[in-house]
């Protein structure tokens, strides 16, 4: 490691810890009890998250989206690093700690939308799971930190089409992730599409075949937590809500009110 390099690992990991801290204000909407979450979860669904740390603003303002963050519910796996045991677990790339495992309890707080790939098959669903927990003790990659901190401090007036690349300034080396492209790099082992770019392709005499739409696998640095949300292939799954979900029954606050009046 050069002098530059331990140069940027020391400032990044102190700005980090910076970035990490909390906002004093945030204000969870809906907020699911764990026990609700497994009654939908599976492995290799996506839970995105609004967070309510600092780098979040910058992430947020980035990519024109409420969903800061990303990480990936395993379930049950056992740690390659601990060989520990661990039951209903996220996995997520961490601002300080790097690739590590969290209990599902750990955003009960927190703004989250579930996400699930589609016709994924139990074969394709395994190798995803596997690469998500083959990364366990991978490192951030600080150097993105770097580029991120000054969108914490001011809001630059950056085009938006600019802005997602904006989050693809980092080192780029393999031991290094960040959430979302962490877990792009999961799906792209089976081949299964996020957001891909797409070529209208012209019909050729000699291959027939090859009309219409040919998808080009987009580079998985410039993958961003709100591109699960987006995705066509990605379906939002809501946890407590289903086709026998009554509005009528619902209680509201006018209406109770006027109740009590009434029996007064």
């Amino acid at each position: 490691m050069n002098i530059s390099s331990s140069v940027l690992n020391f400032l990044g990991s102190h700005f980090a810890s910076f970035l990490g801290k909390q906002v004093k204000r945030y204000d969870p909407v809906t907020l699911y009890d764990e026990k609700l979450l497994l009654e939908v979860l599976k492995p290799g669904d996506i839970v995105l998250v609004e967070g309510r740390e600092r780098i979040s603003t910058a992430i947020k303002y980035l990519t024109q989206s409420t969903w800061s963050h990303a990480c990936m519910y395993v379930g049950d796996i056992e740690s390659p690093l601990t060989g520990e045991r661990l039951q209903n677990s996220l996995i997520e790339a961490d601002l300080k700690e790097g690739v590590i495992t969290q209990p599902l309890s750990m955003y009960a707080n927190y703004n989250i939308r579930i996400v699930r790939a589609i016709s994924l098959s139990q074969a394709d669903c395994q190798v995803v799971i596997d690469f998500m927990v083959a990364s366990l003790g991978k490192q951030y990659d600080l150097k993105n930190v770097l580029d991120l901190l000054r969108f914490v401090v001011s809001t630059p007036p950056v085009p938006v089409r600019f802005r997602r690349r904006l989050l693809a300034l980092g080192s780029g080396e393999p031991t290094k992730a960040i959430c979302s492209t962490l877990i792009a790099q999961a799906f792209q082992k089976v081949r299964y599409p996020i957001l891909p770019l797409i070529e209208e392709q012209a019909d050729c005499y000699c291959c027939p075949d090859t009309a219409g739409e040919v998808l080009h696998i987009r580079h998985h640095s410039l993958f961003v937590p709100r591109d699960f949300d987006l995705s066509p292939y990605f379906k939002v799954i809501k946890p407590g809500l289903d086709e026998n979900f009554d509005y009528k029954a619902l209680v509201w606050g006018d209406q109770l009110a006027k109740r009590v009046r009434n029996n007064e």
